[in-house]
């Protein structure tokens, strides 16, 4: 049409990406990794990583480890805000694309949506801390980490002259470092945690732990429980330098994946292009609903998988035993407690593996959440409370 204004070819970027460095990543993928927590489009970009970042591969080997079924259906009912729900319900209500329930080391009730099956790899946002937490215990029962207690500037000497000097391994893994860095993702106004996601993650012109080398400190190591994904970069560092030249994804593949006996290769999102970026091991893991089952029924055999011991009881013990909260909701080392001796990794928007030894339950939930929505999560812990209770006949 005369007159008519050209059609544009790209996608305009918002200021936050066209600031600072420019970026080699696609305009496009920018913009994709830019919204993928959105609540129009995190139904798929959750199970689409490998699409939208370079990945480094955590490959499964040898024998896959059977998990036995004994399907019934949730024939339990939950209560929330004063109202009595069913599990089909709840599957609605708090956005779900794949639920898996364990008994006593069995399969009981998987359900897969949103066109997700067996084969699809979801994300697992912050439910990667916990994973880093037991490969720090392998690590440490293998004497690559001498004590918790050690300085973490002791292994990486980097940090030194910053808020990191001085303080320990442990005070990192219980969120307790005191650098000055607030958990909040306010894109439109990006603070410390939010710029380092847009130059780390979606524009990959730093590395998502490089700030740990010249960040300030804000309270007294050891005082304050603040939850930062910075402390679990630091600690994937850690890794890194212990293991022998390895990267975080081999190691894991080492001392992890191939003795739990996954069934599919699982994959690290990164924070740069290959030969430069880092495993972002402080949320960017990927596996299938039933691998990141494996890892919780692991746990709650204290630490023992398909033959093998992978960790020590006492570290499943040390670590998913609270030290910050009040009894009923609290944290340990890179793991939330739920009180009673419960358990749960615990990913951005409505990622789960929930485990009470008690009762002998693991359940695994991958969610798509839309962002800041509190009304989900509380209403999951009331269904997971349910769960555990639950005795299938």
């Amino acid at each position: 049409m005369i007159g008519a204004p050209p059609a544009s070819a790209q996608t305009e970027l918002p200021p936050q990406l066209t600031a600072g460095a420019p970026s080699e990543v696609p305009v496009a993928i920018q913009q994709l990794r830019w919204v993928m927590n959105d609540a129009d489009v995190n139904a798929l970009t959750f199970r689409s990583m490998d699409i939208l970042f370079t990945t480094r591969q955590v490959p499964r080997s040898g024998p896959v480890w059977n998990l036995p079924r004994e399907d019934h259906t949730l024939d339990f009912t939950y209560d929330y805000k004063g109202k009595t729900y069913t599990p089909e319900q709840f599957l609605d209500r708090t956005y779900t694309n794949a639920l898996l329930v364990m008994k006593h080391g069995h399969i009981v009730y998987e359900n897969y949506r949103n066109n997700s099956d067996a084969q699809t790899r979801f994300i697992g946002w912050s439910m990667t801390k916990s994973l880093t937490s037991i490969l720090i215990g392998v690590a440490l029962q293998e004497g690559r980490i001498k004590s918790l207690d050690d300085p973490i500037d002791t292994y990486l000497p980097e940090l030194k002259g910053g808020g990191y000097e001085g303080v320990t391994i442990r005070q990192i893994l219980q969120m307790r470092s005191g650098v000055d860095y607030e958990e909040r993702y306010d894109f439109a106004n990006p603070g410390a945690a939010a710029q380092n996601h847009i130059n780390a993650l979606v524009k990959n012109v730093a590395r998502f732990v490089d700030p740990a080398r010249t960040i300030k400190r804000l309270h007294k190591p050891g005082e304050v429980f603040q939850y930062k994904t910075l402390d679990t970069a630091v600690l994937g560092w850690l890794l890194e330098r212990v293991s022998g030249g390895n990267t975080i994804a081999g190691y894991m593949t080492q001392h992890l994946w191939e003795p739990l006996g996954a069934e599919r290769n699982g994959f690290f999102i990164m924070d740069g292009p290959p030969g430069v970026g880092r495993e972002f091991n402080g949320a960017g893991f990927n596996a299938t609903l039933r691998d990141f089952a494996r890892v919780g029924l692991m746990m709650m055999q204290g630490g023992r998988a398909n033959g093998h011991q992978i960790v020590s009881p006492e570290w499943v013990a040390l670590s998913t035993a609270p030290t910050e909260g009040n009894g009923v909701g609290g944290y340990g080392m890179q793991w939330w407690t739920f009180g009673g001796g419960a358990y749960s990794a615990l990913g951005l928007q409505g990622q789960y593996i929930y485990v009470d030894p008690r009762s002998e339950t693991v359940v695994v939930k991958l969610s798509y959440f839309p962002p800041g929505n509190m009304e989900a999560s509380d209403e999951t812990s009331a269904f997971l409370a349910a769960a555990s209770a639950w005795s299938p006949q």
